[in-house]
């Protein structure tokens, strides 16, 4: 295989023995040599394959430590994503442009990676705006995990009505006369939703191949190298772990993918850890695919969730006991674990565990850890570090932040999570975006939010003492990561001897306005030192990628992330004007395959408000 140099790039190695660079050497998937071009050139071969980076910033593959891409990716081709979309009216626009391209009877879906408070409006469409939008195409959208909207078509498809009672731990609303009105609400568990979601269709396994292909190139082009995959309610261990196997027994697989494996069945976890760790082995795999230990589902009775627009869960008093004797099973067996918990008052029950578990069956070396954290009081994160578990913490509060602050107020939310003082405890800590339902997977929302402390709705969160420099929060998307799936030395820099993971960035990372740190991409990434991404002067680089199936998918008109996508196409050609999206003439004729009346229509639906006709 011929060794590849790139050249003129600024680097950000993020190794502090040799920090800043412009040329990288790979050789067999790894990096060979990095620093002054005249020093890399003399490491690699004479007939070595140069790339030139034009100036642009060249950072470490992202990792994100916590998301839910196996899950995600055999929907993701059903899914309207409404991530990074600045207005309803453009939200309405792409939802009815999506409902006249979609058959009967599959639904319109949007399923999470947004708020509210992201568009101009701060608000949600109402059930008539819907029902008008959409009269006899079941439309389906998941706010978060605290409520979804169900248009009369979709009422009809999931068969509740009058009869049928609420769930525990969620509301089915109801009009004046009994009738389910089409809105479900978590209360605060959200069960309801996604058992909702479940009863849509779903694509064939040829399908759910496609659609997964899609989603990781997705996360490519965000600069997105490795995952960590937290599993997930409806996500069977090993049935619906099939296409991701084969994928990767193909030689398709374009991300790196470390996987948790989810308990499913209340009062049956500890039956299916048992039974797991005598099937598989955590850090059995290879480097593109392999496990990574339990959860982030260790016991439902400690389950709490996130949802501040309602009070904070109690957990019954069974936590304890449901959760020792998991915990000591994976201890036992030296399984690695994750849980979820946002408040510090489940934190701190669940370490009372911990504690009690680790006099009889030490923890130490074992890479254990929590995620979320938004609460976690100072005793708490001194009770961890003694413990030598981690924290991985994910961006929600950039799309929950308003609410938080409604309930609790706005100096209570200082310090949700409390980043800092995790760091300042040496605590090891990791970001990661908890997508795709909960939040977007993009991870420069998640980097904006570190250095900004600022929701996605514009709302300052945290003062400067919680907000991170940019290098911080980067190592904690790179090389930080790498402790959460055991894997440090291995990536997360750009270092003679680790995976040649690459992205170049459309802009610079360390140099732009805050403002714009949300609309970065990748226009080169790199898994292993081959190319896996690329757009505009890369663009032919990259592979070639199937169409989107089935044909009405909404990710063939809109693609994936909102913002990220109109800026891909402004720069690609470069004839962008101050609006980014409608200095594009030539690109009018993408519009006949977009069914929309007339370039206004066409635009709109992009994001544009500008364009006038």
């Amino acid at each position: 295989m011929t060794d590849l140099i790139l050249v003129n790039a600024k680097v950000t190695t993020l190794d502090r023995a040799n920090p800043v660079a412009d040329a990288v050497a790979v050789r067999d998937g790894r990096i060979l040599a990095v620093g002054r071009e005249a020093e890399v050139r003399a490491a690699a071969a004479p007939d070595a394959e140069i790339l030139d980076a034009g100036g642009r910033r060249l950072i470490p593959g992202l990792i994100d430590s916590h998301i839910h891409v196996i899950r995600g990716g055999l929907n993701y081709n059903m899914e309207l994503r409404w991530d990074g979309v600045p207005s309803l009216s453009d939200a309405m626009a792409m939802l009815r442009a999506q409902v006249a391209r979609t058959p009967s009877p599959q639904w319109v879906r949007v399923v999470g990676g947004f708020t509210e408070n992201q568009f101009a409006e701060k608000r949600l469409p109402t059930l008539d705006e819907l029902n008008a939008a959409a009269p006899d195409t079941p439309v389906f959208i998941l706010h978060l995990y605290d409520r979804a909207l169900l248009n009369a078509a979709a009422l009809r498809q999931v068969g509740y009505t009058r009869d049928t009672p609420n769930p525990p731990g969620g509301e089915i609303v109801r009009d004046a006369a009994g009738n389910p009105t089409g809105l479900l609400l978590a209360k605060p568990n959200a069960m309801i939703l996604y058992a909702t979601l479940a009863k849509g269709p779903k694509l064939p396994a040829d399908y759910q191949k496609n659609s997964t292909r899609h989603f990781l190139r997705e996360l490519n082009g965000l600069g997105v190298t490795s995952v960590i995959d937290a599993g997930g309610g409806f996500q069977n261990y090993p049935d619906d772990y099939a296409i991701i196997e084969e994928l990767h027994r193909d030689g398709q697989l374009t991300l790196r993918i470390a996987y948790n494996l989810f308990t499913q069945k209340p009062k049956e976890e500890l039956k299916d850890f048992a039974s797991w760790s005598t099937q598989v082995k955590p850090g059995q795999g290879d480097d593109l695919y392999r496990h990574n230990g339990a959860g982030e589902m260790l016991v439902y009775s400690a389950a709490d969730f996130e949802d501040f627009r309602v009070e904070r869960p109690e957990m019954p008093a069974n936590m304890e006991g449901d959760l020792e004797p998991v915990v000591r099973l994976l201890a036992e067996r030296r399984w690695p674990w994750r849980l979820h918990a946002t408040y510090d008052q489940t934190i701190s029950r669940a370490l009372d565990v911990f504690e009690k578990v680790n006099r009889d069956v030490p923890l130490a070396g074992l890479n254990w850890f929590f995620d979320h954290c938004e609460t976690i009081s100072d005793r708490s994160i001194d009770r961890i570090a003694a413990l030598g578990g981690g924290i991985a913490v994910q961006h929600r509060m950039a799309y929950q932040g308003e609410y938080y602050i409604e309930r609790y107020g706005a100096r209570a939310a200082e310090a949700t999570p409390p980043i800092a003082k995790m760091l300042r405890a040496g605590l090891p800590v990791g970001g990661g975006t908890d997508a795709t339902r909960v939040a977007s997977y993009n991870p420069w929302v998640s980097l904006s939010w570190m250095v900004t402390g600022k929701t996605v709705g514009g709302t300052t969160l945290y003062p400067a003492a919680n907000r991170l420099d940019r290098e911080t929060a980067l190592r904690l998307w790179t090389e930080a990561n790498t402790w959460f799936s055991t894997e440090q030395g291995k990536k997360g820099q750009i270092k003679a001897g680790q995976l040649a993971d690459l992205v170049l960035l459309s802009d610079d990372y360390f140099s732009v306005p805050e403002s714009e740190i949300v609309h970065i991409r990748s226009v080169l990434t790199m898994l292993g030192g081959k190319v896996v991404s690329g757009s505009g002067d890369y663009r032919g680089l990259a592979p070639p990628l199937p169409a989107p199936m089935p044909d009405w998918s909404p990710v063939a008109t809109f693609g994936g992330y909102h913002v990220a996508e109109r800026r891909q196409l402004a720069s690609a050609c470069g004839c962008a004007s101050g609006c980014g999206v409608h200095g594009h003439d030539h690109a009018r004729a993408l519009a006949a395959s977009v069914p929309a009346r007339d370039n206004a229509g066409f635009w709109g639906a992009f994001g544009c408000s500008c364009w006038a006709v």
